[in-house]
């Protein structure tokens, strides 16, 4: 088979791989689309993933595909079903897997992170890293799951109620991700602040009710403005930057909570204004990965209560995975997905 590997130093370098004999517990998927996330392009950079990264590995961690193969014991799945990759793999047995905190898994390891991945035309699996699809859900849907679970963990976080007004600052995928999940959990006002006018479209057209430039003008103001005040309930920070992060805390209200969901630079620092904290009683959550989320975000797919084909702008080859990583990067795209069958 074709497999793009990701060499630290090196770039992307496409290769045939001799795929490892099937284990009786294991899956051979046929990689139909995979998304390429913003933790690929920090590796890209020479960042961390999720998990420790080798130096030569098949990257490609939301991903979905057909069922090719099935090992002896495997009893979930049969061939030509239709699945998602969790990629995300715990131990078990060390203290936050058996406190309930596996995201902190201290042996945490990864498909398409220091595993071979989605970046090629076949993986091989644990059956219980796959869920399945609908016969009816397009893969490209389904390459989805992973960062819908990794949203649907943050919105947990966030503890959206009903009738609270949410802003979402930043509108990439996770931001108008974001904003469907805040109208699924009741808010009753989603504002989307993003200055890329071709997003702030996609997230008015996926249930945002007002979308606004926060460089137009002050974003307190246009909030106070819409709402006829200049602080919100919820504030979910989806961009990575420290200037989105201070808008956050600019916006947070008494008991407000502010939700870090973006991953940072890792040398990233923010001035706490500590006594915004004290005295308005704000609530600071981070969010990392997507323990035991990932079969309701497939359940959100299945029953087509959340959209994703607004999100997906452009596709491409395994031999164009440098050009994928670079669109993804820019401004003009949303989802980048790579088709390794194209």
């Amino acid at each position: 088979m074709k497999g793009t590997f990701f060499e630290t130093g090196k770039g992307f370098v496409v290769c045939e791989v001799e795929l490892p004999p099937l284990k009786d517990d294991e899956i051979l998927i046929r990689n139909m689309a995979c998304g390429i996330c913003g933790t690929d392009v920090h590796i890209y950079h020479g960042g961390k993933g999720s998990a420790e990264v080798p130096h030569s590995v098949i990257l490609g961690h939301e991903y979905a595909g057909e069922v090719i193969k099935t090992g002896r014991k495997v009893s979930l799945f049969k061939t030509g079903d239709r699945v998602t990759v969790d990629p995300n793999i715990y131990c078990g047995q060390c203290r936050p897997c058996r406190t309930g905190k596996k995201q902190h898994c201290e042996n945490l390891t990864a498909i398409g992170v220091n595993k071979n991945g989605g970046f090629a035309q076949y993986s091989i699996v644990p059956e219980k890293q796959a869920f399945l699809l609908g016969s009816d859900i397009d893969y490209e849907a389904g390459a989805l799951a992973e960062p819908i679970a990794c949203c649907i963990h943050g919105m947990d976080k966030a503890s959206v109620r009903s009738g609270d007004t949410v802003c979402i600052i930043g509108g990439g995928t996770i931001g108008l991700i974001m904003t469907q999940l805040a109208k699924l959990n009741g808010a009753g006002t989603v504002i989307l602040s993003e200055p890329v006018e071709k997003n702030r479209k996609a997230g008015l057209e996926l249930g945002a009710d007002y979308a606004i430039d926060p460089f137009a003008s002050g974003l307190q103001e246009q909030i106070a403005e819409l709402t006829g005040r200049s602080s919100v309930d919820v504030a979910i920070e989806c961009v990575g930057k420290t200037d989105a992060v201070k808008q956050a805390f600019m916006i947070a209200g008494s008991g407000s909570t502010i939700l870090l969901f973006s991953v940072p630079d890792v040398d990233a620092t923010f001035e706490l204004p500590l006594y915004d904290v004290f005295k308005k009683e704000l609530h600071i959550q981070g969010s990392f990965i997507n323990p035991d989320t990932h079969q309701r975000a497939v359940d959100l797919i299945n029953s087509k209560r959340i959209r994703t084909e607004p999100l997906i702008t452009h596709r491409f080859g395994l031999d164009k995975l440098q050009e994928a990583i670079e669109t993804q990067m820019g401004r003009g795209s949303i989802k980048v997905l790579v088709k390794p069958w194209m």
